[in-house]
């Protein structure tokens, strides 16, 4: 913002008032209950610098009735941090409204010639002497009253200046003045106060008072986190408990905590939070300024952080010179306002705490002990006590969103990356430990990784294969969102960064590829990863080939996924090989080599240590898929449990999940009723974990299940919520082997046509897939069962019988395809 007079800026509190609903509404609430009976009532308004609470007293005061009277305390303004000038502001402002102030009137003149003895006692030099009829009558008697016996000589003089006998005799009875002359100058102080509270409190019965106090934040700078102070509200807080009959409404950037020195406060202090503004407020504001583009507009109201303050800068420089308003206003007028009252020793650790995104006691004393900065519980409490640092869950913290912005531009780009390469270490740390911890896997417990790679990328300190060390642990850890986030953080520097950083990139491909599949949606990743073949001879981009594949084995192109698959497993080495050789085992699998599907599985395994059990349990996993399409339930079902007892060591969610998919889709053979119940259980978890293929295949079973128990009508209902799930996964081996089972359906509902219509695109696309053949010769033989001779059928059963390698015989794997038909055929045979 260009140089210019402050007092521009003070043109915010005259522009137009928006939002604030929540906090008029209980304001208006407060008013309504007074008077509240004997107790003061405190409507504290709280919130950080600049987000407009000095506006919002404005606006409280202006739409306060006439009913009301009203005074304000500025407390920005210096002198009135001094209890004797705050009280004569608070005459003036409430004297000028009807309310008499007799014996105050006396009592403060006590207190100023206590304080200026020099001076003489009359109307020139005296507080209030214009202003008090009482006061003015008694200097003009006195003409130059003694120093000493000052109390007790004025109460004297009442006889003379008044001649009304009932306030005469209010200020000569009165106590408080009689003893005047005994107190000690603090003593004297607070009678003062006591005199203009008690008469402000009888004036209020006919007209309630409101007194609104700004900024407490600038008498008391830094409260202790307790709530305590050094004394410097002392006074404040006495005048205050004093005001019965009418409400007192401070703004501070901190709530009040005067519960510490008396619990009692609690019950009188109603503690309302001063959000940002919303959006709509935002663009209101700005419009109503004169700044209408639509882009420049936005841009600003999002970089606001929703900060009155920030959103009136950029007006006053708008209105400065248009042309040179930018989206960002300079940083230097927010560090003012936020830090106005942070002590200089702790705005330093402020500007480094400001590159992390969050930080915790650990980061705090790491970064302290690594500059040489205060690092001890007090300035961490302290700092943590603050409105502009946000607690988070885990204990952790975050500080406001504009005034990061602008004390990173504090920082040499130097200093941040050290603090950034600092902060990666530090996290590393946290995460290390979190993952020996015996805790269950979360979000919060991998979050760690995800700040580790962040601010590894930041201080340009971290590979592409350690991004994917990191999203690996935070998989097992905590699961898909941590992935999903470092995913974030990736994209979100790429972007800071465009034609750079080539190996962040493919990182960034590559974990959102491996994302996308555990959704299934194979589309997205084809979309995102349109070159399957691998582009170099890295660990990152072998994975990216490998999810690439993947997506197109799910969209049919087997051949071209088995390639891929067959290159990174002669080439590649270690995890990358590993997976490359799951994959391949898994293809060869579907495309009916159990024999050459079951060797490389076995491989695998070996290649598998103890220490990664999910890689082990996806082995016995992918065997146990073989045996169920061999028709050997029981070796299924003994496999199927070795897989589940791996997931569970490894506490993998994904795979736990896919286990109940695979035990519904087993019990469809021996337990149709389990199958029914164990479907329903398994879309409950996929649902949670958004993966569409999965969901589509438990419905699948759920339907298979249903048309064994004699219940066609909710077998249809299962079959077209799975077509609508695997549609949407792209999946389509997955949506024709639900046509070859709804075929089934259809026989029992005795349309036998579309029932051999629907085998014959079911059999075209397992071609056209290249997966399945053992299903394609299932296909035939139930079509034979039913007396059906088909050409197209038959052709498909000899090319699949030529290429299918199973572990027996196939005659004996023909035998077990006709009993299991026999469970769906039934009648129909």
């Amino acid at each position: 913002m260009p140089i210019g007079p402050r007092y521009r800026r003070v043109s915010a509190l005259q522009r137009q008032f928006f939002d604030r609903e929540s906090v008029l509404a209980a304001y208006e609430a407060a008013l309504d209950r007074l008077p509240a009976g004997p107790d003061p009532q405190v409507f504290n308004v709280v919130g950080i610098g600049g987000i407009g609470k000095s506006r919002l007293l404005q606006e409280l005061r202006n739409r306060t009735g006439e009913s009301y009277r009203t005074a304000r305390l500025d407390l920005q303004v210096p002198a009135l941090r001094q209890q004797e000038d705050a009280l004569a502001v608070l005459r003036t402002e409430f004297g000028a409204q009807g309310v008499k102030f007799d014996r105050f009137d006396i009592a403060y003149a006590v207190l100023w010639q206590r304080v200026h003895p020099q001076l003489r006692m009359d109307r020139s030099s005296t507080p209030f002497a214009e202003q008090s009829d009482v006061l003015s009558k008694i200097l003009d008697d006195a003409m130059g009253f003694p120093v000493f016996g000052t109390a007790a000589g004025l109460v004297r003089l009442t006889d003379r200046a008044l001649s009304n006998r009932q306030r005469k005799q209010h200020i000569k009875s009165d106590p408080t003045l009689q003893d005047l002359d005994n107190l000690s100058n603090a003593e004297l102080g607070y009678a003062v106060s006591y005199l203009l509270a008690e008469e402000l409190r009888e004036a209020s019965g006919d007209r309630p008072f409101v007194l609104y106090v700004d900024a407490y934040e600038a008498l008391v700078p830094t409260p202790l986190p307790g709530g305590k102070s050094f004394g410097a509200d002392a006074w404040l807080r006495d005048l205050l408990g004093q005001l019965q009959g009418g409400l007192t409404v401070v703004a501070s950037r901190e709530p009040l905590q005067w519960a510490a020195y008396d619990e009692d406060w609690a019950a009188v202090i109603q503690h309302v939070p001063v959000e940002g503004l919303p959006m709509d407020a935002r663009i209101d504001l700005l419009s109503a300024a004169g700044i209408t583009e639509g882009g420049r507009q936005r841009s600003i109201a999002e970089a606001s952080a929703g900060v009155p303050f920030y959103l009136h800068l950029a007006i006053d420089t708008y209105l400065q010179n248009p042309a040179r308003l930018e989206t960002t206003i300079t940083s230097e007028h927010i560090v003012q306002r936020f830090l106005q009252h942070v002590p200089p020793d702790e705005v330093r650790i402020l500007e480094l705490l400001s590159v992390a995104r969050t930080f915790d006691f650990g980061a705090f004393r790491a970064l302290g002990r690594a500059f040489n900065l205060p690092a001890h519980l007090l300035t961490w409490e302290s700092l943590t006590a603050y409105s502009f640092a946000y607690p988070l869950s885990q204990g952790w913290y975050r500080l406001h969103q504009l005034m990061v912005a602008a004390l990173q531009s504090h920082l040499s780009p130097a200093v941040k990356r050290a603090v950034h390469d600092r902060l990666r270490a530090y996290w590393e740390e946290v995460a290390d430990r979190l993952e020996g911890s015996p805790d269950r896997g979360g979000v919060s417990r991998s979050s760690p990784l995800r700040e580790a790679v962040y601010h590894g990328l930041h201080a340009e300190a971290i590979t592409a294969e350690r991004i994917h060390e990191y999203a690996d642990r935070g998989m097992a850890m905590g699961g898909r969102q941590v992935v999903d986030g470092i995913v974030k953080d990736l994209r979100d520097y790429l972007a800071a960064r465009p034609g750079g950083e080539g190996s962040v990139r493919e990182a960034a491909d590559c974990l959102e590829a491996e994302s996308l599949l555990s959704l299934g949606n194979a589309r997205a990743v084809i979309e995102l990863a349109p070159e399957v073949d691998r582009r170099a001879g890295t660990a990152v981009s072998a994975r990216l080939s490998l999810a690439a594949a993947n997506a197109r084995r799910i969209a049919g192109e087997s051949r071209t996924a088995a390639r891929i698959f067959q290159q990174v497993w002669e080439e590649q080495s270690g995890s990358v090989r590993v997976s490359a050789g799951f994959c391949l085992a898994d293809i060869r699998m579907w495309q009916g080599d159990f024999a050459e599907a079951f060797e490389l599985a076995e491989a695998v395994y070996g290649m598998s240590r103890a220490d990664k059990p999910v890689v082990r349990a996806d082995v016995k996993r992918l065997l146990h898929l073989g045996h169920r399409f061999l028709l050997s339930f029981d070796a299924a079902a003994d496999l199927l449990a070795e897989a589940e007892a791996e997931y569970r060591r490894a506490e993998d969610p994904f795979g736990l999940a896919n286990i109940r998919t695979n035990r519904a889709e087993l019990l469809v053979f021996t337990d149709p009723e389990a199958a029914v119940a164990e479907a329903a259980a398994a879309l409950t978890v996929q649902r949670e974990l958004g993966a569409q293929h999965e969901i589509g295949k438990a419905y699948t079973a759920m339907a298979m299940a249903q048309i064994r128990l004699g219940q066609p009508e909710r077998a249809s209902s299962s079959f077209l919520s799975a077509y609508a799930a695997l549609d949407r996964a792209g999946y389509r081996s997955g949506r024709a082997r639900a046509d070859m089972y709804r075929a089934f359906l259809l026989l029992q509902q005795g349309d036998r046509s579309e029932a051999l219509s629907t085998w014959r695109r079911a059999v075209a696309e397992f071609e056209a897939c290249d997966v399945y053949p053992s299903l394609v010769m299932t296909i035939h033989r139930a079509a034979v069962r039913l007396g059906e001779e088909d050409g197209q059928l038959a052709g498909a059963a000899l090319r699949a019988r030529a290429g299918l390698r199973p572990l027996g015989t196939l005659d004996a794997l023909e035998h077990r395809t006709d009993e299991i038909l026999s469970l769906f055929l039934g009648a129909a045979a």
